[in-house]
This record gives C-alpha cells, structure tokens and sequence, in this order.
C-alpha cells in the first residue's frame, strides 16, 4: 500500500524539526570523482596565476575552474553537453555581474542584482535539472564578482580568465571517458538494481515497503534516463541494450518482489562496478525506440518555479541589505548564504538553513586553526585552499554540513589571495552574515506561500491516471502494436515517480489548500497494479529466461 501523502494541516511546528537534519549519511558511491575533479581543475590555475605574482586574479580563474564539479552522474555525451552549458552559464552571470561592479559601486543596487542573478540561477538550474551544486557556485561567484574593484577594461580579460579555466574544467571533467567510457551509465543501471533489491527483500509486505518501492522506481527511472540519453546505432548502442536488460529486471523486481531473488540482482548491480563484462540476462531486448520522449519545452519547466525563484529573489535581496545595514563589509556572504537555502519546499529549506548554520559556524572555527600556516607564505595559501575544497566535495554528500566545514574556510582564505587580513574581522563578519543570511532567507520562504502545490498535485494525479487508462486498454488487447505497450508502461512509471516527488514536495509546504491525500493514495495503488501487471506481461514474453551469463561487453 502507498504511503499516504500528508495534508496541509500538519502544523508547520511539527515540520520544523531537528531530528535527523544533522545525520551523517553513506557517502556517495563517486564521492572521490567531484573531489579529484575540483583538485585537478582549481589548482593548476591557481599555482600558474601564483607562478606569475597574480594570485589576486584567482577569483575569475575559480569561476571556470568550479564547474568541474558539475554532471558526474551522466554519461559522457551528455556530460560534455551539460558542462558546456555550466560554463557558459557561468561566463554569462560573470560577465554581467562585473560589467555591473563597473558601472557602480552603490551596494543596494549591487545587492539587488546579485539577487536577481541568484533568482535566475536557481530556476535555470532546477528546470534543466542540471543536478547538485546546482545554482550555489554560480551565485557565489557572481555576487562576489560584484563587489570586487572593477573597471570596464577589465572586464573582457578577466571574462578571458574565467573561460580559459572553463574550458580546462570541461576537459578534467571528460577525461574519465578515457579509462571507463561506460561508467556513468553502469552505475545508473547498478543503482537501480540495488534499489529494487532493496523492495524485493521486503516481499512487497515488509516495513519501510513503501518507500523502498518509491525508491526503487526513481532509480529504475533515472537509469532509463541514463540510458535513452546513449546513442541507439553504433558501439555504444550494444552497452545500451544489455543494461537495458537488467533495468527490465530491476522492473520486474518491483512488479512481482515476492518472486524475485534479491541477491541475483545484488550479483548483477556488483557485477556492474568494476570493468568486467555486463552479466546477460537472456532476454529479449527492450523496444525503446518510442522512448525517448522529448522534454518539455524550457519555458513551460519554469512556470512552478516561479514562486520558488521569487523567494530567492526577495530572500537573498533582503539578506544583503539586512547586512549592509549592520555594517558588513561582505554582504555577498549573507546574500549567498540565503540563496543557498532554497529547496523544493519549505521544510527542506528550514533543514537546509540548520545545516549551513552549523557547517558556516563550525568552518569558522576551523578557519581559524588553518589561518597561522596559510599565513606562511601564499604556496601554503594556495595548496590549503586546494585540501579544503577536496574536503568539501568528500563530505558533502555525507551531509550538507559536514561539506561546509570546509567550504567557509576555503572562501575565507580566497578572499587573502590579494593580501592577508586580520583573522578577527574575517570570522566575526562571517559569522554575522551566515546568521543573517539564514534568518532573513528563511522568513523570506514562510512569507512567499508556494500556492499552486496543491494544484500540481492534481495535475499530477491526473497525468497518472491516464497514464494508468492507457496502459489498461493496451493490456487489454489481445496483440498490442509492436513498442506501444512498452512505451506505455514507461509512460505510467515516470508518471507515478513524478506523482511521488510532487505529492512530496507539496506535503513540505505551508499555508496551501489542502492536497488530494486520498486521490494520491488510490493513483498509486492502482497505478502499480497496472504497472505490475504490464511488467509480467512483458517478462512472460517467450523468448526471455533466466539464464546468468554474461555478454562480452566491455566497460
């Protein structure tokens, strides 16, 4: 049985709880490839620029430099498309950022700006689904660039700077192709069989089976991503077709868990990690021609979006002004630190301002045992910042926090590139501007109300259900046209997980009408009935069985 999609009533006092907001995490499967990607792309721009006495210029350089950081879970066709988009988005927000600090040096209207910058980021970034850090490194680069010393001359070599690194961090970022050309997209299919394995070993009946299945599908539906994104002729397409495979069976597993082996699908997901062959299911291949649906036009992706980009906006805008009326030196700071808060709700944006708070804080004090050796001399500087940002992309995806213990003592230090300053000053302002930035970022969320949750909870439900219709009627005919049925069951599949995330993501908001609880619970019950049902009509074709060989497919 689904698990039931809270009500509006909930009282948001319950919500903001601090029970398991700080809890470490697994760390990533690829934690280690963000983190090497950051050191390969930082610091050999960043020791050339010292070789050359310009270690003040490090600022433009990190603006390409950090978009290495982007697409290490996409297959490399798509990565190398994705990460031109990152460095162009970034040269772009740069650009303007520093024709603006040219123009004027009046902080409210820099301060407005860097808001509307990060407001734009944040829905660009959540509509191409471009994946963590997501619009954070933009708007730390660009809202710092506008209040660094400026003129219009400068502005195309420091943009020159910038697209250099840039260009160097989309290499480190596709050098990988090199020795695992098929990594991205075994991991996916590996994913996904673990997380069915996951469903299966509860028999469909077993505590947690709820979300163990919601899980099991966005990891099933991630992976077809993956794989739809892989060429369908040529040497890649035979890779494709055998890990489509065993997502079909990581499918099967969640249609029928009682009659699934878990530890096979295990075998298989471990089979899938290192550079050996891709076991062989003995089915037939999947017919997904049809499958590749294309996306939905940008602008209709970033209407939803609206109340959340308008929150960015008024937060971060209100932050940098609340800090300059203080008397910070360093309003980008609170202006970064609230944009940095948005989440797809409200109840995740009060985790995540918990989490920066107590990372900021705690970095600052790390800060200040590592400022006495970076003082020694700037090839101390330099390589500190190098150990703080590996640290940071190691941690990060054991929880937010943990990575933010390195990062406020990595931008620290940035900033002594072009002279050391007093250790005192750098961390009081810190300090004070992550707790403003936090305060005045999350009420800027409570007071802009998410109003069309619940209506997208609707349409939700009814995309599902004519998904789950559709399915029925080709169920229903004795020979459905070739693909159709297939094409279909992927449809409803995407169409429950989307229903899951919405229901979700608007259960974490306050002050909307109140959500279609019992219209989502009966969607998803009888959507995975259908869903079930289509599965083992495919899995009874006669040409499929068990068999556990292995294909010489090579990663």
């Amino acid at each position: 049985m689904s698990s039931a999609t809270p009500t509006s009533g909930t009282s948001p006092a319950r919500r903001l709880s601090l029970v398991g907001v700080l809890r470490l995490r697994r760390p990533s499967e690829i934690w280690f490839k963000p983190a090497l990607s950051s050191v390969a792309a930082v610091a050999p721009p960043n020791l050339l620029l010292l070789a050359f006495g310009r270690l003040d210029l490090a600022m433009y350089t990190m603006a390409g430099s950090l978009c290495a950081l982007y697409a290490h879970n996409r297959p490399y066709a798509a990565r190398a498309r994705t990460l031109a988009g990152v460095v162009l988005g970034m040269i772009g927000g740069l650009a303007i950022a520093l024709v603006a600090a040219s123009l004027t040096r009046d902080a409210v209207v820099l301060v407005t700006v860097g808001a509307l910058l990060a407001a734009v980021q944040k829905a660009v970034c959540d509509a191409t689904r471009v994946g963590p850090p997501g619009h954070v490194i933009p708007a730390f680069i660009t809202s710092a660039a506008l209040f660094a010393p400026q003129t219009l001359a400068q502005v195309p070599g420091h943009l020159a700077l910038a697209t250099a690194a840039g260009v160097w961090a989309w290499l480190v970022g596709m050098a990988p192709a090199l020795v695992r050309p098929h990594g991205p997209e075994r991991r996916a299919t590996a994913q996904a069989l673990n997380a069915a394995a996951a469903y299966a070993a509860t028999r469909g009946t077993g505590d947690g089976h709820a979300p163990l299945r919601a899980a099991g599908y966005a990891a099933v539906q991630a992976a077809w991503q993956t794989l739809l994104s892989l060429p369908a002729t040529g040497a890649r397409a035979t890779t494709r077709y055998a890990l489509e495979r065993l997502v079909v069976r990581a499918e099967v597993a969640l249609a029928a868990p009682a009659d699934t082996d878990p530890e096979r699908l295990r075998a298989w997901a471990h089979a899938l990690r290192g550079g050996g062959p891709i076991p062989r299911t003995g089915d037939a291949p999947a017919d997904t021609d049809e499958l590749a649906a294309r996306p939905a036009p940008l602008r209709h992706r970033l209407g939803p979006l609206t109340p959340i980009a308008v929150r960015t906006a008024l937060g971060c805008a209100l932050a940098g002004y609340a800090s300059l009326a203080l008397g910070i030196g360093r309003p980008y700071w609170a202006l970064v630190t609230a944009a940095a808060l948005y989440q797809a709700n409200i109840t995740l944006t009060w985790s995540r301002a918990v989490q920066r708070v107590v990372g900021n804080l705690a970095g600052v004090l790390l800060f200040a045992a590592i400022a006495p050796l970076a003082h020694l001399g700037q090839v101390l500087l330099v390589l500190c910042c190098v150990a703080l940002n590996f640290g940071a992309e190691a941690l990060i995806t054991r929880n937010y926090w943990l990575g933010t213990v390195c990062v406020t003592p990595m931008a620290l230090l940035v900033t002594e590139f072009a002279g050391y300053q007093a250790p005192g000053d750098l961390m009081t302002e810190r300090a004070v501007d992550t707790l403003v930035g936090a305060l005045v970022g999350f009420l800027a969320a409570v007071v802009v109300t998410n109003r069309r949750a619940g209506g997208r909870v609707e349409q939700a439900v009814t995309a599902a259900d004519r998904a789950r219709e559709r399915t029925a009627r080709l169920l229903a005919e004795p020979a459905p046209a070739p693909g159709a049925l297939e094409a279909a069951r992927r449809g409803l599949a995407a169409a429950l997980t989307d229903l899951r995330a919405t229901a979700d993501g608007a259960a974490g908001e306050w002050w909307g009408r109140a959500l279609p609880q019992e219209r989502v619970v009966l969607a998803e019950q009888s959507g995975h009935r259908t869903l079930a049902e289509a599965v083992r009509r495919q899995a009874a074709r006669p040409d499929r069985d068990t068999g556990t060989r292995t294909e010489d497919v090579r990663p």
